[in-house]
């Protein structure tokens, strides 16, 4: 009991932290590229974790682990920063935060492919359901019943590449610990990243102020580091199907910053969308988490 209930807590902590990465995203990619935004942040945090490391001289992972911890940064250090930065550009990030809703879901379908475990139909039914409300939200905001913008297929991009990410270090984070598993991710990453950092601020616009920087400080420090900490943590103490629920609470913060720091209007579309997206998501969870 006491176990759970500190698992629940550290990642109800690490999703507060992460509340924040939409809307300040959205605030600095008008005078940041994506790509130097989901590079120089991952940069910033690997030097983190590099001192991190050291200091605390944590074993070198195997080459097993390496792999899979190239696989989990490419879907929590590269993909969803890549991904929701691409979409961001165009869309508001209260729209952007009821599509990351899915995100519970879908690392719980995720985890159960990984896993080889069988839940109910119920919940496939209402995994479907879930992203279906979110296809019908995205084709609808544009005005009218349209196919999907590419800037909604990246929002459906990250969600997918974050589940798989968060799935999979989960199951890592119990082989070499929490904050390990983002540290070493990272640092696999740094190099390549390094390269893009160097290019985009050689080849694209950038023209930023105080306000990014903040941001941009923020992202690297918090959201692509030190949030990590308390949220692999709590999916290690697990159990997983229990602490990612506390997912559900990060589209209500985001729309609730987005309104705070960039002014944005809370539309009945959006207050429904994320209703019914995060409800499909909830019955998904505990639908598997009752089996």
């Amino acid at each position: 009991m006491t176990s759970s209930r500190s698992g629940l807590w550290w990642g109800f902590f690490g999703v507060a932290l992460f509340a924040l990465s939409v809307p300040l995203t959205r605030s600095a990619v008008d005078h940041m590229s994506p790509a130097f935004i989901t590079a120089g942040r991952a940069v910033v945090a690997a030097v983190l974790a590099i001192a991190f490391l050291y200091f605390r001289k944590q074993p070198i992972p195997t080459r097993r682990q390496f792999l899979r911890l190239l696989a989990i940064g490419g879907g929590v250090v590269v993909g969803f920063p890549l991904f929701t930065g691409l979409a961001l550009q165009t869309v508001p990030a209260s729209h952007a935060a009821v599509v990351v809703g899915l995100l519970p879901a879908a690392t719980a379908v995720i985890s159960v492919l990984l896993t080889g475990e069988r839940p109910p139909v119920r919940f496939w039914a209402f995994a479907a359901a879930g992203a279906t409300a979110v296809v019908v939200f995205t084709a609808t905001s544009h005005g009218g019943f349209e196919p999907l913008q590419l800037e909604d297929l990246y929002l459906l991009a990250a969600v997918v590449v974050t589940a798989y990410g968060y799935a999979e270090g989960a199951i890592i984070a119990r082989e070499i610990g929490s904050w390990q598993t983002i540290a070493w991710a990272l640092v696999v990453w740094s190099p390549i990243l390094l390269g893009v950092t160097i290019w985009s601020l050689s080849n694209e616009p950038f023209t930023p102020d105080v306000t990014d920087w903040l941001a941009f400080a923020y992202l690297a420090a918090v959201s692509m580091f030190f949030g990590f900490f308390a949220w692999y943590r709590g999916l290690a103490i697990g159990p997983v199907p229990t602490v990612s629920q506390v997912q559900l609470t990060q589209p209500v913060m985001s729309i609730m910053w987005s309104a705070i720091i960039l002014g944005e209007a809370i539309t009945p579309e959006i207050l429904l969308g994320g209703l019914v997206v995060v409800a499909m998501s909830l019955l998904a969870v505990r639908t598997r988490l009752a089996r």
